[in-house]
């Protein structure tokens, strides 16, 4: 599914140039649920900002689905992410003039009316949200606004979702909630999960926990077995 080989990312800061990212190599299985872990400053949010073809690195290959992201143009790039891609952020971007519907109709592809309404009463309902879809994001708890978040980023059924410190601004109760949550859908749809956190009680919930090391070319990784 999601194929890295001698992958290198550098920033320039007061003309130096500065090494963000060292990968040598990293695979995750098509519809692989993984977290992602290491000390700040290793390239973690680098690393999925690649996979979803926001950043280009300086060398390297990012394969997803047969398709090197490196090779393509922005535009290119717009496209699979469109397609292919969900993402999930620690702040949400709920836009707060719109409900909760409306902010996840944005994304739905042009289908009817009656088809757009279906499927979000079935998300709506997956996430338990129901009662809350027409509630702006500031009439809502943070925890259900990372929920409509979720919604957002899965309901056009991406192959790949990539989710950014999801739970970084939730209590430890609502953060296990929703990476629960999170994961089960992910499992039930097929979808490959990349998910970064640096809270690793909550990594250990995932079958398989990549462990990156600053400035290193190496990843320490475990998978369990079922």
């Amino acid at each position: 599914m999601i194929q890295i080989s001698g992958l290198e990312k550098y920033y320039t800061m007061s003309h130096e140039k500065l090494l963000v990212l060292a990968l040598e190599h990293l695979q995750v299985a098509k519809g692989e649920q993984a977290a992602v872990t290491g000390p700040s400053g290793c390239g973690k949010s680098t690393l999925l900002h690649m996979v979803g073809g926001v950043v280009v690195p300086e060398q390297g290959s990012i394969v997803v689905d047969g398709a090197d992201i490196t090779c393509k143009n922005e535009k290119e790039r717009d496209a699979y992410r469109a397609r292919q891609v969900g993402y999930i952020f620690q702040d949400f971007y709920l836009i707060p003039s719109m409900t909760a519907e409306e902010n996840v109709r944005l994304v739905l592809p042009a289908m009817r009316k009656q088809e757009q309404t279906a499927l979000l009463d079935e998300w709506f309902e997956k996430v338990g949200l129901s009662e809350r879809r027409n509630h702006r994001p500031g009439q809502m708890s943070r925890g259900q606004q990372q929920r409509v978040a979720i919604i957002r980023a899965l309901i056009n059924k991406p192959s790949v979702v990539l989710a950014d410190e999801p739970t970084g601004s939730l209590d430890y109760e609502t953060a296990g909630m929703m990476m629960d949550l999170l994961l089960g859908l992910c499992k039930a749809n097929g979808q490959t999960l990349l998910c970064v956190t640096h809270d690793l009680p909550l990594a250990e919930r995932f079958p398989r926990v990549i462990r990156m090391q600053e400035c290193n070319k190496a990843v320490q990784d475990r998978r369990v077995i079922a």
